[in-house]
């Protein structure tokens, strides 16, 4: 698909293709408009324009009763490709959602595709406006109910451990019970506040992200399917798999 700012044509295709491959996967998907204003990406200047939360979930949800939230960001800075940045997210949680279908946990996981993750500000601080919006939308009794969040962004970079970051001064319970969940395979601790996941945790739900290993091709147009690797898209995958097999 190329390139998919969060105002553009690409973005509402990649939209449409994770909305598929979710109802296939046996999901009740909502499309969620938003609007994402002017500005600038990564120094190139983009459009106002709306996007979409992809929101998935079982059947028989109700968002009231003990719940996880797992999400990728569907966007990429206008002159990025964004295989790794965040096609690899997305394709992970796909995979991990058909499974958890197949085989539910004792939790029930809502799967979300949002849009408009990358920064549209100089600055950097106007970012994630479909998780913002997302958790804005959330009833008290909604955002009650839900017990943590990862976000998938980055994840198939390859490096020795996959990366399970927390974000900076909040409680690193939830990383640590992810890791915990995934033993014996290779994790590291970090941090990190520049993804979907801070959405949450700023309102007091517990989140973590999975993913953010650095590499030469970041917002480049050489983010092409070549920089990810499979072996690091399965570890990842099986991290989160791990995580929800967990959860009681």
């Amino acid at each position: 698909m190329g390139p998919r700012d969060a105002a553009s044509p690409a973005s509402d295709r990649a939209a449409s293709f994770v909305a598929a491959r979710l109802r296939t996967a046996g999901y009740r998907v909502t499309l969620v408009p938003l609007g994402v204003p002017a500005g600038v990406s990564w120094g190139v200047r983009v459009p106002a324009g709306t996007t979409v939360d992809v929101v998935a979930d079982p059947p028989g949800f109700d968002p009231t009763r003990p719940h996880v939230v797992v999400g990728a960001h569907l966007d990429t800075v206008p002159q990025s490709p964004g295989a790794e940045d965040n096609a690899s997210g997305l394709m992970v949680m796909a995979e991990v959602a058909r499974m958890t279908r197949r085989q539910p946990g004792a939790l029930p996981v809502r799967f979300v595709a949002f849009g408009a993750e990358e920064a549209r500000g100089g600055n950097g601080t106007l970012y994630a406006f479909g998780s913002r919006h997302f958790v804005a939308s959330l009833t008290g009794a909604e955002r009650s109910a839900i017990r943590g969040m990862v976000a998938l962004d980055r994840v198939g970079v390859r490096a020795a451990p996959v990366p399970v970051c927390h974000v900076a001064g909040a409680d690193p319970s939830l990383a640590d019970a992810i890791r915990a969940a995934a033993s014996p395979a290779a994790t590291r601790a970090c941090t990190n506040k520049a993804s979907d996941h801070v959405s949450f945790q700023k309102v007091g739900i517990p989140a973590a992200r999975l993913g953010s290993v650095p590499y030469p091709a970041y917002h480049s147009a050489r983010d092409v399917p070549s920089v990810v690797d499979p072996a690091q898209l399965s570890r990842s995958g099986a991290v989160l798999w791990a995580w929800i097999r967990s959860l009681r």
